[in-house]
């Protein structure tokens, strides 16, 4: 008799059952794959053009300037003196969190940083919040600094030609001012950049990295001859909270040292002089911030600093009693300024462009230009979209979000490592943690100590955006990922 339950015999074998929604959200991207498709675009590929050199400027010039030119006066005010600490233990989180990148990204060296690290490792679910992490971390960041690049560039025009634009078009609401144009500008000005090609852009990138370099060094050799020991004495007038506090804002600072893992894709041997540019970068920078807030507060007592951006040039004019100085730092940090927003403007492309090829975000985000070997749309979408919002939004607002952001991806590279240690660990690695798993846990560990330093309203506006994170996701990506599909070779 028939089993009346068993399906008709056609000949052919049973499908393999579809995975359940858990499965669906955990499945994983192979590390060939990621690499077998680097640089692979829609109509077209990127192009490897870029050396240990210019990965080292890019991490620089998306990280140094960003904390010293723009956030440090508001930092000062919450740690006083000790903002110098700040500094180092910011450093060192973002340290913990290098040594984890710098692994990761001569394992796997593709264009999608922290989230095509979690794809390999994590699933498919981790890896989009982590990208969607990484979109408030690169693409906020690039309209918050675009802010400060505002404030510069108005003490440029003072000291030269003494006028500056009007506040109602130099500050965005909330700030005194209606629309911040000049901070639309530097986001325009870097897109043009961008357009032209990663090479040419990683030229002028370099160039103003040397640029910026050049203008701390001289605001250390000037701003010295005010240092005032006494200054020092209330080292830590507000306890170690706000020195949490303050490292926690400067976080923000050291956000760009990743950035030369988006450019994966883009470099000649990106195994051998990815972990060395991010490892080299960091140093340079930590070096450079500690130099620099230890002159500033030592010539200026921390109650006088202000939320002004432009603290450094203030401190010139003031030490100096001369106007030359200021303005002069000022043309530099324009400068300087500017290769932040150009460098974290192309990481955040980059990273778009790989969330795109795995089909979680629209596929406009990976169209390759043939000329360029740029993806064009996908970066005149991110800067129209960072440029209205630098023009619109506080930068206290947009560095603590950005901040949030930032840790959170790099909390989940620590815990990738030691995942991808465990499942592949006869798998090349170029670089590898020392003290491993003891380093990538710390790492971890400060990450989430920093994210608990942060006000509450930082808390509800990163909760609301993962909200909304999650709502694409299921809304879309999650449908049309291409690994709901095999590929090719899998199908036959």
């Amino acid at each position: 008799m028939l089993d009346q339950g068993a399906p008709p015999h056609n000949g052919s074998p049973a499908a393999p059952p579809s995975p359940g929604p858990g499965a669906r959200l955990m499945r994983r991207k192979p590390v060939e794959r990621l690499v077998a498709e680097g640089g692979q675009g829609e109509g077209g590929s990127l192009r490897r053009s870029l050396g240990l050199w210019q990965l080292t400027m890019i991490s620089i010039g998306a990280t140094l300037g960003t904390g010293i030119f723009v956030v440090l006066g508001e930092a000062v005010p919450k740690a006083g003196p000790a903002v110098t600490l700040s500094f180092v233990i910011a450093g060192l989180t973002a340290l913990f969190s290098a040594l984890s990148y710098a692994e990761l990204a001569g394992t796997i060296p593709v264009s999608g940083s922290s989230y095509s690290y979690a794809y390999a490792t994590m699933g498919e679910l981790v890896a989009w919040v982590c990208g969607w992490c990484l979109v408030l971390e690169y693409g906020v960041s690039v309209a918050a600094v675009a802010v400060g690049w505002g404030e510069y560039l108005n003490e440029l025009l003072d000291g030269t030609i003494g006028v500056t634009i009007p506040a109602a078009l130099s500050a965005p609401p909330g700030d005194g001012g209606v629309f911040n144009l000049p901070a639309l500008i530097v986001v325009l000005l870097a897109m043009a950049f961008l357009m032209g090609g990663a090479r040419e852009s990683a030229r002028a990138n370099t160039i103003m990295v040397v640029v910026k370099i050049g203008a701390l060094v001289l605001f250390c050799a000037i701003g010295v001859q005010g240092f005032r020991s006494g200054n020092y004495e209330n080292f830590m007038p507000l306890g170690m909270a706000g020195v949490s506090a303050a490292g926690a804002t400067l976080f923000f600072s050291y956000i760009g040292f990743d950035a030369a893992s988006t450019a994966g894709e883009e470099a000649k041997n990106a195994q051998r002089d990815l972990p060395r540019a991010i490892l080299l970068s960091l140093v340079i920078i930590t070096a450079l911030y500690v130099l620099v807030a230890a002159v500033a507060v030592g010539a200026k007592p921390w109650r006088h600093f202000t939320d002004s951006e432009a603290a450094l040039a203030q401190i010139m004019r003031e030490v100096t009693g001369q106007t030359f100085w200021g303005t002069l730092l000022a043309f530099c940090a324009v400068i300087a300024i500017a290769s932040v927003v150009l460098t974290v403007l192309y990481g955040q492309t980059r990273i778009l462009f790989a969330m795109s090829r795995d089909g979680l975000v629209p596929k406009l985000f990976a169209r390759v230009h043939p000329k360029t070997g740029t993806p064009r749309a996908n970066t005149l979408i991110v800067s129209l979209f960072c440029g209205v919002l630098a023009a619109a939004v506080p930068l206290g607002q947009l560095a603590d979000a950005t901040s949030i952001g930032t840790l959170f991806a790099f909390a989940l590279v620590n815990v990738a490592v030691v995942v991808l240690r465990r499942s592949r660990p006869d798998m090349p690695r170029t670089f590898r943690v020392p003290l491993s798993p003891v380093l990538p846990a710390l790492g971890f560990a400060f990450c989430l100590w920093m994210m608990g330093s942060l006000s509450a309203i930082t808390w509800v506006v990163f909760g609301v955006w993962m909200a909304v994170g999650l709502v694409v996701y299921f809304g879309y990506g999650h449908r049309r990922s291409r690994l709901a599909a095999p590929v090719p070779s899998e199908a036959k």
